[in-house]
């Protein structure tokens, strides 16, 4: 299970940093690819530090047991995804603003941290929540997929409708 958990993490956390660094970088004044390469990196090593120091999937289990929303459901989605988005996402959003701050501060520009980590924020935790809803099923599957999870139960029903 372990395994699986950094698998995940490691998908999850590259994909999500993509598209944020992405959106971070499309919503700058100029976009430039040095730029964006270094908070797409940067944004991969805190997703991954997060991933380790955060276990998401064991959290959202607890959290859901103690709202009563059962597994594996509609529900559990919706609500996996919003503690995976409000675990990841603001960290990385706190860390690429002020990444960008600094950048922009130091090219003589003037612009206020807070409306520009509070704009960011909103955006991202956006973004990052469908992002996680979409990929994190489909990724979950691939994941099963490549470490053979459920190939075993199919084979067994397979034996079991022939006799």
């Amino acid at each position: 299970m372990k395994k699986i958990m950094i698998q995940m993490n490691i998908l999850m956390g590259v994909t999500l940093s993509f598209f944020l660094s992405l959106t971070g970088s499309l919503r700058a004044e100029r976009f430039s690819l040095p730029g964006f390469l270094i908070s797409f990196l940067l944004s991969v090593a805190i997703s991954m530090v997060i991933g380790l120091l955060v276990p998401v999937k064991p959290l959202t289990d607890r959290l859901e047991a103690k709202c009563g929303i059962r597994p594996r459901t509609p529900g559990a989605r919706f609500f996996d995804a919003l503690i995976s988005d409000l675990v990841y996402t603001p960290v990385v959003t706190v860390a690429m603003t002020l990444f960008a701050y600094r950048q922009a501060t130091a090219h003589g520009a003037s612009v206020p941290f807070v409306p520009m980590l509070l704009s960011s924020l909103l955006i991202s935790l956006v973004v990052g929540y469908v992002l996680i809803f979409i990929c994190m099923p489909l990724f979950l599957k691939l994941v099963f997929k490549w470490n053979r999870i459920g190939e075993v139960r199919n084979e067994v029903s397979e034996v079991r409708s022939e006799e």
